[in-house]
């Protein structure tokens, strides 16, 4: 699956390091277990880590300034806890760096995620990129806040709708 960025595909310049794997130069994710060997890199060399559902995002806070990249993962569609963690980096850690889906996230949660502080979504589903740009522009109100600093439009548009 392609990396979307607002609905579009976007070229990743990310590399995703394999565990046991020497750490090549330039932007590279590291898994959490390797986070300190990421940041004893030489250079400012972008880096990125993924993260596990059950890792509590406040175990990054000392490393957030260096990361420029934070990937949160959806085991299943059921799952939501990466919500929260994106929701949490943005509001409580304030991170403004690049946050990625990556894992099963459904084209349904896209906006959703989007509206907790995602930037880029890569799923190892096999949809087509066209539903995922669909589900981008298909809803465009929404009740409750985010992290987009958008407009208000909850209670007030209620009445237009029904």
């Amino acid at each position: 699956m392609p990396l979307l960025e607002n609905g579009q595909v976007t070229q990743d310049r990310w590399y995703m390091a394999a565990e046991g794997e020497a750490l090549p130069d330039g932007a590279v994710i590291v898994p959490l277990a390797r986070l300190e060997e990421g940041l004893a890199r030489a250079g400012d060399a972008p880096l990125g880590v993924i993260i596990a559902p059950d890792v509590d995002v406040a175990a990054l806070r000392a490393a957030l300034p260096r990361l420029e990249l934070v990937a949160v993962t959806f085991p299943s569609f059921r799952d939501g806890r990466a919500f929260t963690q994106a929701r949490a980096l943005r509001e409580h850690l304030g991170f403004t760096g690049e946050i990625r889906a990556t894992g099963t996230p459904l084209p349904d949660q896209y906006e959703f995620l989007l509206r907790c502080g995602v930037t880029t979504v890569q799923t190892e589903r096999t949809e087509d990129v066209s539903v995922w740009q669909q589900a981008h522009t298909i809803i465009s109100i929404a009740y409750q806040p985010s992290t987009l600093h958008e407009r208000p439009q909850g209670l007030g548009l209620r009445r237009f709708l029904s």
